[in-house]
């Protein structure tokens, strides 16, 4: 069955990356409909508390982040890692890179929801909780705190799902969970009317299945990658290799936890809750773009992580410049419908002119620079399929914590001064972004010219020096 990962060697790159990007943009897309649906039907919920429960939900954003960006240090590194072992035809390392990447998960999922129950009150009203959201907020990230750990636990296997040839399959998995999650919000909101907590409790059964079906494809006879007993041993050095190339998405994804929580508190101070509920629309919109670039990326990723390993050079090449070319075009889609029809995004989750009209200029600035966003994405993830983790991170960070924090932090200051208008201050905020997704995307370019000679035929990728990294032996178990 390795003849399964052997494909990403052989067939041709083109439809590779059709058969690999289209199941991790669906999978990805589905993910954040964990969220979004919350939003519609929370939003536009008959009860008169719209736009308290989407203010309440955007304030749960960056713990959110936070809980996912643990699931992407060990499922981006496990699936890229797995990728570049398969490469050197190694399936009992592949193997050990699949247990002991369960080991991380459930480490890190004890931990933070252990730590969430705990300090849930303070930590969301640093994140920009008011009195009249914090209820709400709390309500839904006690129901739904647990799910996250399963949400993470399914990103991890959904990735080693795909790195290992299954595709397809890591999608449908990824969509019955969202397809569960749509039919439940709609009996425990529409119908039960259970407000925030069927909402939570919808996302948090739904998140369940999702991982019970994961968990149980590594136990088939079918999959030539499964869960054996070798494969629990924790070995310190598989720790060390997932966490390397996974700390890159871990830090974007910490650093898009501060950036929510800087954003929140600035447009706390200049807009109000309609400001914060508005940034939540927006964000949403805007993360479907986002996803959608960073699902091409991932099926990328073991496209290009087996060839690197199997110093198929000129395939890398290939790969690389295709899903450059789709990424812009799926972000210069994103700008212009963003651009031309904005109301009716907004508009999705809350038709009420308070939120409708701060909401329309948001996503015009929050999607105006798209191309040079995905521009970053790509480049970023092709440095994690390369085995550099430390320039993935350079790329990640630079727009989030580099530009942005600073920038939104001075900007909607000065701009207030200068008029006195508060709605000046909200408007910096979204000038902000749009600034920092050139400068990122620039120094995105400067980084990858510095690592073009991997794409040279005849390059040969470094050999990683400590002795294990030479792979697992049949006896050390």
């Amino acid at each position: 069955m390795i003849d399964k990962a052997k494909e990403l060697e052989t067939k041709p790159v083109k439809r590779l990356l059709w058969e690999y990007a289209v199941p991790a943009v669906a999978s990805q897309v589905v993910t954040s409909i964990y969220n979004i649906v919350d939003r519609v039907f929370l939003g536009n919920s008959g009860d008169g508390n719209g736009a308290i429960y989407l203010a309440a939900l955007a304030i749960t954003f960056p713990l959110m982040n936070i809980i996912h960006a643990f699931g992407s240090l060990v499922g981006a590194g496990s699936s890229a890692r797995m990728s570049i072992v398969l490469g050197r035809k190694d399936v009992r390392w592949a193997e050990k890179i699949l247990g002991n990447s369960m080991l991380l998960t459930f480490f890190f999922g004890f931990l933070f929801v252990v730590s969430g129950y705990i300090w849930m009150r303070p930590i969301l009203t640093l994140f920009g909780a008011s009195s009249q959201t914090i209820g709400f907020a709390c309500q839904y990230m006690y129901i739904v705190l647990p799910g996250m750990f399963l949400l993470t636990l399914t990103y991890n296997l959904n990735g080693l799902i795909r790195s290992s040839g299954y595709p397809t399959k890591a999608m449908w998995i990824m969509i019955g969970g969202a397809v569960l999650n749509i039919l439940l919000d709609f009996i425990f909101i529409s119908i039960m009317e259970m407000g925030v907590s069927g909402a939570a409790w919808g996302t948090t059964l739904s998140m369940a299945t999702a991982a019970a079906i994961s968990v149980v494809h590594f136990l088939k006879p079918s999959s030539f990658i499964r869960f054996r007993r070798h494969a629990w041993a924790p070995k310190f050095y598989i720790f060390r290799n997932i966490l390397a190339i996974g700390i890159s998405p871990f830090s974007m994804n910490v650093a898009a936890f501060a950036v929510v929580a800087v954003l929140n508190m600035q447009l706390s101070k200049y807009g109000g809750d309609n400001a914060v509920a508005v940034y939540g629309v927006a964000n949403s919109a805007a993360g479907l773009i986002f996803l959608m670039l960073l699902g091409v990326c991932q099926g990328m990723q073991p496209i290009a992580g087996y060839n690197y390993g199997a110093r198929r050079n000129d395939r890398l090449r290939e790969v690389y410049r295709l899903t450059m070319n789709v990424s812009i075009i799926i972000g210069l889609a994103g700008m212009l419908s963003s651009l031309l029809f904005p109301r009716t995004i907004v508009g999705c989750f809350n038709s009420s002119e308070s939120i409708v009209s701060v909401g329309v200029p948001a996503l015009r600035y929050l999607m105006a620079f798209a191309p040079f966003i995905a521009f970053t994405i790509t480049n970023s993830q092709l440095f994690q399929s390369i085995d550099q983790p430390w320039i993935a991170i350079v790329t990640s960070l630079s727009r989030q914590v580099l530009f942005l924090i600073p920038i939104s932090l001075i900007l909607p200051h000065l701009m207030f001064n200068a008029t006195g208008d508060k709605a000046d201050g909200v408007t910096g905020v979204w000038l902000s972004c749009m600034i920092c997704d050139f400068l990122g995307a620039a120094l995105s370019l400067v980084l990858l010219l510095t690592h073009r000679q991997v794409f040279r035929d005849g390059y040969v990728p470094p050999e990683r020096k400590p002795r294990k990294e030479a792979g697992p032996k049949d006896g050390n178990v």
